[in-house]
């Protein structure tokens, strides 16, 4: 069944939106020319002023322009997991505790976050090291005899080390379990802060006054058991934890921070006849502005004077570059080719289509929640029954408990938050997705987001952009079609002559395919560009020109076989290039961007595997099919923007679809982050990679059946990890409660709550390690 296509036709002129005309919410009649609105509203603004949306000399009627959005002062902050949490200002969310960032990136953007939680880890991790020496020393001289450990000069050494690491260390996590409690909101600080807290101010009492305790819970040589160092080791491993996410979020800004140095940080305007530099944020609607060759246009707005080529790949993805004249819409970031052209400013600030791809990206990015959600919602009942376990055990204790009561209830509770501390709850999923990541990028798959993975189990359609990710993404001679008494060697030979001395995007691809079949090309001489058209020269005697049909037609006519054979290759997604030879035509080559050989293999197998592929391209609908039915493509919607692939995948995802999307340009990064799980092709551009999840390192499609098969090894790890630690609290809780005591006699003391909460996580850590072996 030939693949259902989509083409948008038409644009808004007030916000810019392409839309098919049978979709206009609106249209307004204008001379002789029909305009089509997406919505009422900017159908009503259009009408009101049709001036300040057209061509024209000046925008009189246009507001100033708003400061740049992208300012890191008095920045909105939200929360990754909770992105109704919105305050001034970076701190922590009142929910889960998770430290906020801003909602909206600045180009350089400085984390104090992070750099007081990694002091915080160093001092830490310095001041937990002798704990733990002094801890195997102490197990040591348990089996050899007395040692100077089981002293108080030990026991103050220890007070010593720990009390840094745990009252400084872990202050955050201390206030943030406080809050927790003020606000009813338990999470996996609660926890922390309990268990940390618990071990420390039980080893701080036993230190201070170690008479208020039994002797049946003395250690080797009479001195009572210590936990300063499982209170420091915890609070160690969090500060670590917070460190490594702090860092992971950090570069998932780079995506936007890469999107906003597409835009120049200066633009030349015009005013009376002279010409000066001023920053971006001072340009305003109706400014005349100046694009040199080699520039980046600055705003969004109208060709006025001169022509050039436009490079909009970042728009588009397609190689083929944009003729633009008098008239033609140009966009903020897009490249300049050869030519000069003077642009009236229309969109800047905030309202440029870069910036709304940039505040896109945003928020798709924070719509996502984190599989760490899994551990938050875990604790909203994991908690209250740890604390509820530590008082019953306390008050069960304290009432019938063996003599000294008090003595008893205390250590027994605090052996229940130590075992419950959720150290190997917390590295259930982590550890999985560490080792996961690092087995991934053996095989070629970069794995930049945790949650990536879990989604990517359940994905039941892929979005694949064309250009780049299905085809090769440069343009290439793949037609050479000679007149008669012409040789196909003569005319590439004498087209490639001529495009030697051109700077235009096609001429490099002619040049390049006639060296690749062993032609030398000659010197052209008298070379003279065509802006918008192509190129004239003189080679061996001839005046040979290269280009357009408007420029073949200078010459006459041309016949009507050439121009059918012309049109015959535009139907199938060449871009057609005209030769003539001493004002007569010499033939024509056809130009496409050429489908990779691994394509049609890799949707062979996707297909296998049970996803339905939608191809989405900014190309036209003719282009996009041809590739479409070369590859079996089971939906082709073409013609689109970036800000409408995002609308795409939504739509998608709205109907109930778990969607995947794999791109490799700027224009895709809008879609990478909207999907369920975004896929980048490693040949792509930086931003396609930030503002995905997966990374494709050879920029093949068949490494997503890598990925899928591991997403499904990581995700029944995952599950295993999570057993394993339920299961440990499961048994290790009532223990420690001392519910074996009535019938053994055993008591689970502080240390064996320690040791056996060390031995979960090792447990845990074993597991994930078998995905280094998981065969994909």
């Amino acid at each position: 069944m030939p693949p259902t296509v989509t083409d948008a036709a038409v644009v808004d002129p007030v916000c810019g939106m392409t839309i098919a005309p049978e979709d206009a919410a609106g249209t307004f009649v204008l001379g002789e020319r029909t305009y089509h609105f997406c919505a009422t509203s900017c159908r009503d603004r259009f009408a009101k002023d049709p001036e300040a949306f057209l061509p024209g000399p000046t925008c009189s009627s246009c507001p100033p322009s708003p400061p740049p959005p992208f300012s890191p002062s008095e920045a909105d902050y939200t929360c990754p997991m909770h992105p109704e949490i919105v305050q001034k200002g970076p701190g922590a969310c009142p929910i889960c505790g998770m430290a906020l960032e801003p909602r909206i990136a600045a180009r350089d953007e400085h984390n104090p976050e992070l750099d007081v939680m990694e002091r915080r880890f160093r001092l830490s991790a310095l001041l937990t090291a002798p704990l733990l020496v002094m801890m195997a020393a102490e197990m040591l001289g348990a089996r050899l005899g007395h040692t100077w450990l089981d002293g108080p000069l030990g026991a103050w050494l220890q007070l010593a080390l720990a009390t840094p690491v745990v009252l400084w260390g872990g202050a955050p996590f201390f206030a943030r379990a406080a809050h927790s409690v003020r606000t009813r909101r338990l999470n996996m600080f609660t926890l922390i802060g309990l268990g940390t807290g618990s071990a420390y101010g039980f080893s701080l009492v036993a230190t201070l006054a170690p008479g208020l305790f039994p002797s049946s819970f003395r250690g080797h040589g009479g001195t009572l058991a210590l936990y300063f160092e499982p209170a420091a080791v915890i609070v160690t491993l969090v500060l670590l934890g917070q460190v490594l996410e702090l860092r992971a979020r950090a570069r998932t800004g780079e995506a936007l921070r890469s999107l906003l140095d597409l835009a120049p940080p200066t633009a030349r305007r015009l005013r009376e006849g002279a010409e000066e530099d001023v920053p971006l944020g001072e340009v305003r609607p109706g400014d005349r502005l100046r694009v040199r060759p080699g520039e980046k246009v600055p705003v969004d707005g109208l060709v006025m004077e001169g022509a050039s080529a436009v490079d909009e790949s970042m728009l588009t993805g397609e190689p083929m570059p944009a003729e633009k004249t008098p008239g033609a819409i140009v966009t903020g970031g897009t490249l300049n080719g050869t030519g000069t052209f003077v642009m009236e400013a229309r969109r800047v600030g905030a309202d440029t289509l870069l910036a709304r791809i940039v505040a896109m990206v945003g928020a798709a990015q924070r719509s996502r929640a984190p599989i760490q959600r899994l551990a938050d919602r875990v604790s909203a009942w994991f908690v209250p029954a740890v604390i509820a376990a530590a008082v019953v055990t306390f008050a069960l204790w304290a009432w019938v408990g063996p003599e000294p009561r008090m003595a008893h209830a205390l250590v027994n509770a605090v052996a229940v938050l130590i075992i419950a501390c959720p150290c190997a709850l917390g590295l259930a999923t982590p550890m999985s997705i560490m080792v996961a990541t690092g087995r991934g990028a053996q095989a070629g798959v970069l794995v930049r987001e945790a949650e990536a993975l879990e989604r990517l189990e359940t994905v039941d359609t892929l979005v694949v952009d064309k250009t780049g990710t299905l085809t090769e993404g440069r343009p290439s001679v793949v037609t050479v079609e000679p007149v008669a008494g012409v040789g196909k060697a003569e005319l590439l030979r004498l087209a490639a002559g001529v495009e030697r001395a051109s700077e235009h995007p096609l001429a490099a691809p002619i040049v390049a395919a006639a060296l690749d079949r062993g032609l030398a090309p000659g010197e052209p001489l008298d070379f003279e560009a065509r802006a918008g058209h192509g190129a004239v020269g003189r080679l061996e005697g001839r005046r040979v020109a290269v280009g357009s049909a408007r420029l073949a037609e200078e010459s006459g006519p041309l016949a009507p076989e050439l121009t059918q054979r012309a049109a015959a290759l535009r139907d199938a997604g060449q871009t057609v290039v005209f030769v003539v030879v001493d004002g007569r035509p010499a033939g024509l080559l056809g130009l496409a961007d050429a489908i990779k050989p691994s394509a049609r293999e890799a949707i062979e197998t996707l297909h296998r595997e049970g996803l339905r592929i939608v191809m989405m391209t900014g190309d036209e609908a003719a282009t996009a099919s041809v590739v479409a039915r070369a590859l079996g493509i089971d939906q082709v919607i073409a013609g689109v923007l970036p800000q409408e692939k995002a609308a795409e995948v939504q739509r998608l995802q709205a109907e109930g679809h778990r969607v995947a999307m794999a791109g490799d340009g700027i224009n895709d990064a809008p879609a990478l982050a909207q999907a369920d799980v975004g896929i980048a092709m490693g040949s792509g551009t930086d931003v396609a990679m930030e503002s995905a999840g997966v990374t494709l390192v050879k920029g093949d499609l068949r490494g997503l059946v890598r990925a899928r098969r591991l997403s499904r090894a990581t995700l029944r790890n995952i599950r295993q990890n999570l057993f394993f630690a339920f299961a440990y609290n499961a048994l290790g809780v009532p223990v420690a409660a001392g519910v074996l005591y009535p019938f053994f006699g055993l008591l689970l003391g502080p240390m064996i709550a320690s040791a056996a909460m060390t031995l979960s996580s090792l447990s845990v850590i074993a597991s994930a390690l078998r995905l280094r072996r998981v065969a994909l």
